[in-house]
């Protein structure tokens, strides 16, 4: 998926993230120093790793973990296998995993890697061996009880089967909570898969409500259909929406008359692409942004709405399903036009959630029904939804700023009760 580029030079994940976090805190009073505390990163690890392909060569790898904080509990994240990855983005990442734990309540911090790679153009076997070593390079990091991994993009239940076992291998026992997102035959947790696209369908319920929007006929575009946005698609057409256009890295496709998202599941099955599905017109995925619908869900990469297509967006509500999709200058032009958005450290925060829940279940040897995790997942997602549009219009806040504002106090509470270990 490309990303959007705006006239001026294209802002950073990491500065993005930073400017979000200090529009949120001018509006807090508190003492700047403690601020700086919570702000930047704990620790940063780059590594190279040298793999064995297939053809008996050595190519070396660069990986990436970063600690944004531990303050609340272990730091928790995703690791990311894409040839654009980047310091600066697994930093901005990290940094929001901290606040998107923080808005949900539960007791971690925040934590991200990456390696840069191309993991379409690798074999399972060169795959597994990177992981492998990935895991054995950050061997003192990891553990349940200081960083817990999780899948992202290029990554599934099979990365994170290698990580637990190599991990467990140099601990000498099974240890199934040093990962989450694992298969359900490891220790996995039911619901885990669609938790982050069903957690986009609750908090865009509550926004409906709140807009005076009627989830039946509300129509609907989602940019990127990969697990979040494909998930996200099919619960919101299970719920009476009105799906017109959705979009992968192959391209887009559009019906106004609506898509049946059960047929073009199976489609995407077959040919691994949403392009060509009988019944639609191709669109771009930069038109897709730009279509006149009542709700817009962008699934994809960052920095997707830039200030040069943010005047043309005519959703009511932008639910962002992935991390980033609009950059701070774009944010205060959609604010301006009336759009709703639900911002990323809520809108997505059901995976981490359900990850926390098997991170419990894990630890405690007892696992739920998936009806039970879906129902604690939609108790805390409402709830947290509640929190942050309480504080929005109190505050006479955006949503994204009163995010930030519970998040930072949370953190900062617990921050100011440890005080500074010197």
């Amino acid at each position: 998926m490309a990303r959007l580029k705006s006239t001026d030079i294209e802002i950073s994940s990491f500065q993005n993230a930073m400017i979000q976090f200090d529009e949120a805190a001018k509006r807090m009073q508190v003492n700047p120093a403690w601020l700086e505390v919570i702000k930047q990163p704990r620790r940063v690890v780059i590594v190279n790793l040298p793999v064995r392909m297939d053809d008996g060569s050595f190519q070396v790898f660069t990986g990436y973990r970063v600690q944004h904080s531990i303050t609340r509990g272990p730091a928790k994240g995703g690791i990311r296998y894409h040839q654009d990855v980047t310091l600066d983005e697994v930093k901005a990442l990290a940094a929001w995993m901290t606040w998107k734990c923080a808005v949900v309540g539960i007791p971690f911090g925040g934590g991200k890697g990456g390696i840069t790679c191309d993991p379409l153009k690798m074999s399972q076997g060169e795959l597994e061996r990177l992981t492998r070593r990935y895991t054995a390079d950050l061997i003192d990091i990891l553990g349940p009880e200081l960083d817990v991994p999780a899948p992202d993009v290029n990554t599934n239940e099979q990365t994170m089967a290698w990580i637990m076992d190599t991990y467990s291998m140099h601990s000498r026992h099974t240890v199934t909570s040093v990962v989450t997102g694992k298969p359900i035959s490891l220790g996995g947790s039911l619901g885990r898969r669609e938790a982050t696209g069903r957690g986009v369908l609750f908090t865009i319920r509550e926004a409906a409500k709140h807009m005076d929007i009627n989830m039946e006929g509300a129509t609907v575009a989602v940019q990127g259909f990969g697990n979040v946005g494909s998930v996200a698609a099919d619960l919101l057409y299970d719920d009476g929406c009105k799906i017109i256009a959705v979009s992968d890295v192959k391209g887009g496709i559009i019906n106004k008359n609506g898509i049946d998202i059960k047929k073009l599941l199976q489609h995407v099955k077959k040919t691994k692409s949403v392009v060509k599905f009988p019944g639609t017109k191709p669109i771009s995925n930069e038109d897709i942004l730009e279509l006149e619908c009542d709700i817009l869900v962008p699934a994809a990469l960052e920095n997707q709405i830039t200030e040069e297509n943010a005047p043309k967006i005519r959703a009511k509500i932008v639910a962002e399903g992935a991390n980033g999709p609009i950059i701070p200058k774009a944010d205060k032009i959609l604010d301006k036009n009336g759009v709703f958005i639900i911002p990323d450290i809520l809108c997505n925060a059901g995976g981490v959630t359900v990850s926390y829940f098997e991170w419990v279940q894990d630890r405690m040897g007892l696992f739920w029904s998936e009806r039970e995790v879906n129902q604690r997942l939609e108790e805390i997602m409402k709830n947290s939804f509640r929190d942050v549009l309480e504080i929005s219009m109190t505050k006479r806040v955006n949503m994204r700023i009163a995010a930030f504002m519970l998040a930072i106090k949370r953190v900062m509470d617990v921050s100011m009760l440890r005080g500074v270990y010197a």
